[in-house]
């Protein structure tokens, strides 16, 4: 027994020296400890719970706790600071989790000064085992509170709901799948129905295996119900188990058990969603009851092809969409008028030609598109499918409306929301639509305990705020996406801008993006920013030096972006005595110009005519955009920066159409902040 007390004391200082290198990173979980340990999981838990009687989330936790509780004592961090610190990604939760294991709130432990112990016990005597849980901290966006009323209530709303990953209590795990599958449905079910708010799949996967109470996992979803349930299929037959919970309670509302045949699947999904409907008294229209009990397949072979596909899909990169596409074609074969199949196998070639200049797979995203309207016209699958197809082919505004559609025949989509918000943000600006559908998916995208997603998500909400002219909240964001992860690849970028709109320093800016891009020589987006900057200072020999290495990349690797920056390009290379190069730049931005549809339209015309000297065209196209609404505060800021239209700084109305593009911006902006306010959105 000394021996094995010597090596589990040994065990035990190990994990806790990896934790404590790790505490500030709230992803670092127990797959992480496992990994860095090089041990299976399975046997750190069994090690853990043997030696501490905790089990390892548990135990991860305590270390957590016990570092907060040292940097109290000897820092001055503020509570908040410190759990952040210690990889708590909420302050309440800190503070909760601190009690329980002190007794006492952090600010009476500093007030004390009391003392922990130098190290954390360990068990020396095996006791009864405790069930050991991992705590998966996944893909979900984060809730915000926003200073002045901007944004965000912390009240759930009354009829509200996340759907749990169900637990796969079959013996064999590949059936993991079929059991993701049924909580699929049970979700996507109730998406359907405007009248509740459910919170997006990304937001709920944090909480598969996780051994959080109820009214914890809620408080963090900001919803008033939760759907739990487990399964297994064994041979033809399904046994599952689900129960909804009233959060405020944390009493089951409804529950039930089913034995069912595989061949009664689609009649046991509607009918737990009749059940879920009914207990939280959801006002569930005509309309959208068909689309609910809509089955999506007769044919079972076909069905399960399918939720493997899914499974694969949700990975959210090229290896599993290429793994998911002989799925989806083996369910088209078995049923070739399965809808969704088709929808997933459009959107699964619209992602893998996305970055291509020379697109592959136009027919085919078009013709399954097709097909999934064809056999079904009211799945946001198919139409968003078909809206994909479109914005592959640059017929943005005919994928408006398909999306639009999607969105009205499933509220609750955060696909489709996303796919809004970057179209109002990148294919057809429009500040305020992007701001709007940000907060949306806000909504739906909630209660994050990834600090990378968290980062990324912060990021996002920033991104939307600097745009309509919110300075000071798009700061406060962009800080806590930097804090949450300073590696954020994007953040820093945005950052620097973010920072220009507040200081007008242009020469610190270029410090900022020059450093960025010296941390990552391969980021182009950085690299022709670079370039810009200097070109607006006028500085050619060193705009020179960056677009030339931006332009060799861009060519070498095939890629189609920032063609709005061609005529910037182009006037480097003239001024640095390339004029045939040069031409071909200013020929690229005239056809980009030609095919653009967007409100910039006028305002990159009025650069073009006054690079072709052409001062009263351009005037008038300026006189154009300045009757525009909803666009970017850069052009405010970098608009009378560019030295191509210095000519028309000379004409007699141009102060009068650049205050009148000013003025009518700050007008949107306060109408915007009425009309969010209005939504209940702000």
């Amino acid at each position: 027994m000394s021996d094995l007390s010597i090596s589990g004391e040994a065990f035990i200082d190990a994990v806790e020296a990896i934790v404590l290198d790790n505490v500030s990173r709230e992803d670092f979980g127990v797959s992480e400890l496992a990994e860095a340990m090089h041990m299976s999981r399975s046997n750190l838990l069994r090690k853990i719970k043997k030696y501490t009687h905790l089990s390892a989330s548990q135990y991860i936790r305590q270390v957590r706790l016990k570092k907060g509780m040292e940097l109290l004592n000897q820092t001055s961090l503020t509570v908040s600071e410190i759990s952040f610190e210690v990889g708590f990604g909420s302050t309440s939760y800190f503070i909760k989790c601190f009690r329980e294991q002190y007794g006492h709130a952090p600010g009476e432990a500093r007030k004390a000064g009391r003392k922990v112990p130098a190290r954390l016990p360990i068990l020396k005597k095996y006791r009864m085992p405790f069930l050991a849980a991992l705590v998966v901290l996944a893909l979900a966006g984060a809730f915000f509170l926003v200073k002045n009323g901007l944004l965000y209530s912390e009240k759930p709303l009354e009829k509200s709901i996340a759907v749990l990953p169900f637990k796969n209590e079959s013996s064999d795990s590949s059936n993991l799948y079929f059991v993701n599958g049924l909580m699929e449905s049970a979700l996507s079910k109730l998406q359907k129905i405007e009248d509740l708010r459910v919170v997006s799949r990304t937001s709920v996967e944090q909480f598969r295996n996780t051994d959080l109470p109820v009214p914890q996992i809620a408080e963090t979803l900001q919803v008033s119900y939760i759907l739990e349930g487990s399964g297994q299929r064994i041979g033809d037959r399904i046994v599952l188990t689900v129960q909804l919970v009233e959060a405020e309670t944390d009493q089951p509302v409804w529950a039930g058990q089913y034995n069912r045949q595989v061949g009664d699947i689609f009649a046991l999904q509607n009918e737990i969603a009749g059940e879920i409907t009914d207990a939280i008294k959801v006002v569930v229209t005509p309309a959208e009851l068909e689309r609910i009990e809509k089955q999506p397949t007769d044919n079972l072979l076909a069905y399960e092809y399918y939720l493997q596909a899914l499974d694969r899909m949700y990975e959210q990169n090229r290896e599993g969409l290429l793994a998911a596409i002989p799925l989806l074609e083996k369910a088209t074969e078995e049923d070739p008028e399965f809808a969704l199949a088709y929808a997933n196998l459009a959107i699964a070639y619209y992602y893998l030609d996305i970055y291509q200049i020379e697109k592959q797979y136009t027919d085919r995203i078009n013709n399954y598109a097709d097909k999934a309207l064809l056999y079904d016209s009211k799945s946001a699958e198919s139409l968003i499918a078909k809206a994909l197809y479109y914005l592959h082919t640059k017929e943005f505004r005919l994928a408006l409306p398909h999306l639009e559609k999607a969105l009205e025949y499933n509220p609750n989509s955060s696909s489709v929301i996303q796919l809004l918000a970057d179209f109002y943000a990148r294919i057809t600006p429009n500040t305020a639509r992007y701001l709007e559908y940000a907060l949306k998916g806000v909504q739906l995208d909630v209660g994050g305990q990834d600090s990378v997603t968290k980062s990324y998500t912060y990021l996002h909400l920033s991104n939307a705020l600097i745009q309509t002219g919110f300075v000071d909240e798009s700061i406060r964001y962009i800080n806590r996406s930097l804090a949450f992860n300073p590696d954020n690849e994007y953040a820093p970028f945005l950052h620097a801008y973010i920072l220009y709109a507040k200081d007008r320093n242009m020469e610190r800016t270029t410090d900022r993006l020059l450093q960025e891009w010296q941390r990552d020589s391969s980021r182009l987006d950085i690299l022709q920013e670079v370039a810009k900057m200097h070109y607006f200072q006028e500085d050619y020999a060193n705009a020179f030096v960056y677009y030339e290495q931006f332009v060799t990349e861009r060519e070498r690797q095939g890629l189609g972006i920032y063609p709005q920056e061609d005529i910037k390009i182009g006037t480097v290379y003239e001024k640095m005595g390339y004029p045939e190069r040069a031409g071909e730049f200013f020929d690229a931005y005239a056809r980009y110009c030609e095919e653009d549809q967007s409100i910039y339209k006028s305002a990159s015309m009025a650069v073009l005519h006054a690079r072709e000297g052409k001062i009263e065209e351009a005037m008038e196209q300026l006189r154009i955009f300045s009757n525009q609404d909803n666009y970017q505060y850069w052009i405010l800021l970098f608009f009378e920066k560019d030295p191509i239209i210095a000519p028309l700084k000379d004409h007699p109305e141009f102060e009068t159409r650049m205050q009148r593009i000013q003025s009518r911006f700050w007008e949107n902006h306060a109408t915007l902040k009425k009309s969010l306010d209005a939504k209940g959105l702000i």
